[in-house]
């Protein structure tokens, strides 16, 4: 695959959570920085716990910026280590996420993160999937609200059914009408599109069309190859065609590389990409 023209248009993010997950939490960002990434995101990084003490903030924050990488994207509580996809549509788990919503924003705040991803969750079996859906739009504004505070978008995410049988939002339009109910809601138009194109291909979907489609709305866009979830180049993908489909979209956001690595070793999964295109421009 010969991308380098059509990615060099483009800004990467690593996500964290999912590379260089051979190492512990805390040796990512500079191992991120070691292979030329000056930017990362990350899926909630403290698993169950919504709330986490300031210690555990401050270490945290601190590696990424004793590692000279921004945060440049952050999920709220997601309790994705426990099988859930998400917490904020759901009656039981409602008051955590409200909870982790200070805690989530000062440390976007802190560390300049301009993306808080908001996973919707799953159904749940017995209960009314118009009242997760009423909940979800009111703990949704709650966040946007409180992200455009701290100057950040808020995203919405589209999740591939089978393997997130579960999860409601598994086509970009079911995405984009809850993105455009919160901006009804809040008036204040930062919520988003998370425009994630291996969720969108293992659906079924055209990634090139939805892009055309969506592209005023697309907030951000992570990558992974089809159907194996690895980097670009083993799969089905043609990312040389996407990433000048986003050029001509007028996308300029950062694009987020959210695969497992083919070979297990992270540092060795990014030849597609030159390390001249990894870091902020």
């Amino acid at each position: 695959m010969n991308d380098v023209t059509a990615a060099a248009q483009h800004r990467f993010t690593v996500n964290l959570s999912i590379l260089f997950g051979e190492l512990p939490l805390l040796e990512r960002p500079a191992a991120a920085a070691a292979a030329g990434f000056t930017a990362a995101e990350l899926w909630w990084p403290f698993g169950e716990e919504h709330a986490p003490g300031n210690d555990e903030l401050d270490t945290l924050a601190g590696a990424f910026e004793s590692a000279g990488v921004q945060l440049t994207g952050l999920n709220f509580l997601d309790d994705l280590a426990r099988g859930a996809r998400g917490t904020l549509s759901l009656p039981a788990e409602s008051a955590r996420f409200r909870e982790n919503v200070p805690v989530a924003t000062a440390l976007a705040g802190r560390l300049g993160t301009g993306a808080l991803n908001a996973l919707y969750g799953n159904r749940v079996p017995g209960t009314d999937p118009a009242e997760q859906d009423a909940l979800a739009l009111e703990n949704l504004a709650l966040a946007a609200r409180a992200a455009h505070a701290v100057g950040a978008d808020l995203l919405v995410e589209t999740l591939n059914a089978a393997e997130s049988p579960d999860y409601p939002l598994v086509t970009a339009a079911a995405a984009v009408d809850v993105v455009d109910k919160v901006n009804a809601a809040t008036g204040l138009g930062n919520a988003k599109f998370l425009c994630d194109l291996y969720h969108l291909a293992r659906n079924g979907e055209d990634p090139a069309a939805v892009i055309d489609a969506h592209a005023d709305r697309i907030g951000h866009v992570q990558i992974a190859d089809t159907p194996g979830r690895n980097e670009p180049g083993t799969g089905e993908l043609d990312f040389e065609a996407l990433f000048a489909r986003l050029t001509a979209a007028g996308y300029r956001g950062r694009i987020g590389l959210e695969y497992r690595p083919a070979g297990g070793v992270s540092a060795e999964s990014f030849d597609w990409l030159p390390r001249e295109l990894r870091g902020a421009r």
